[in-house]
């Protein structure tokens, strides 16, 4: 029997088959030694091939289907493994707030250059303009600018208010999109505003931090009503590379690789070489120093054997 995960506890996974059912399901021990070095091999998204057992007995997944794409990030307690946020998406929508919380470029960076690395489209959602003051609102005004000069669509929205969810809901209609970003950047409140009767718990934000509490406990993915589906997950906190040789980042910073061609060195670092025409393009205002500082605390990463928030 095939179907696609909807849903992810941790230790249960529910399974719609292809007929229409939702059955629960574990993963037998073994699945988890086949070289994945993940803390969930199984993640929402994945189309998977289930043995199921008669009534009062465990089903079980036995099979993972070739993966179109997905985004993964470094565990946060396993430095060696990977955790996988969701599998074949066709749009990933990264959640974005200038304050409360406040959401880093360097955060931001590094949730893009993952996407980058694995194939997914990324759109950056600027929610909250209905509580921004001025220098908040022009603070948005820049990044959506700095983004969309990279070639990242970028939408200014209140998820509170409805406003400016007519273009969004247009973008997901007949796709799997994937919802991502911190806790308190108003995701749940998005998904009721996209999905009525969703009825997704929402929490206030703390103001003694300025965070946001975890509302979401799992991944789940739901259907929306114009066709689609939004594949929702736990607020993320930190986003740690997985897997990505130094040499390999700038590759997934698109400014930074199509100034790099002009560097004098093919193997340029871009941190000390003569020649370099990123870090001249950093010195002549063409390059956001935003996204430069991104990319060197992801070369960091492979030094340090961790990741920054």
């Amino acid at each position: 029997m095939h179907g696609i995960v909807i849903r992810n506890t941790g230790s249960w996974y529910e399974v719609r088959t292809d007929d229409g059912r939702v059955v629960e399901c574990k993963v037998k021990g073994n699945f988890r030694l086949r070289g994945i070095r993940s803390t969930n091999p199984v993640a929402v998204g994945d189309r998977v091939t289930i043995r199921e057992s008669e009534e009062g007995e465990v089903s079980f997944i036995t099979e993972i289907e070739e993966r179109r794409n997905y985004i993964i990030r470094k565990a946060s307690n396993l430095s060696k493994q990977s955790h996988i946020l969701a599998a074949n998406i066709d749009l990933a929508f990264l959640v974005v707030t200038i304050k409360r919380p406040e959401t880093t470029t360097t955060f931001i960076d590094r949730f893009l250059a993952s996407a980058e690395a694995y194939r997914v489209p990324v759109v950056l959602l600027f929610n909250k303009i209905d509580d921004y003051n001025d220098e908040e609102r022009q603070q948005a005004e820049y990044l959506m600018s700095v983004y969309e000069n990279v070639g990242y669509a970028c939408y200014a929205i209140s998820a509170l208010r409805e406003e400016g969810l007519d273009e969004i809901r247009t973008l997901m209609k007949d796709k799997t999109s994937l919802l991502a970003g911190h806790s308190g950047v108003g995701k749940s409140t998005l998904m009721n505003a996209l999905i009525p009767g969703a009825n997704v718990k929402t929490a206030a934000i703390s103001s003694s931090h300025g965070s946001g509490m975890h509302t979401t406990t799992f991944s789940e993915l739901r259907d929306l009503p114009q066709g689609g589906a939004i594949i929702d997950i736990p607020g993320i906190k930190g986003f740690g590379t997985f897997n990505m040789e130094p040499e390999e980042v700038a590759h997934y910073f698109r400014d930074i690789f199509s100034i790099s061609k002009d560097c004098r060195f093919n193997n340029c670092t871009h941190t000390h070489e003569p020649g370099c025409a990123v870090r001249d393009a950093l010195e002549n205002y063409q390059l956001a120093p935003t996204r430069y500082a991104s990319y060197l605390s992801m070369l960091e990463d492979k030094e340090e054997s961790k990741y920054r928030d």
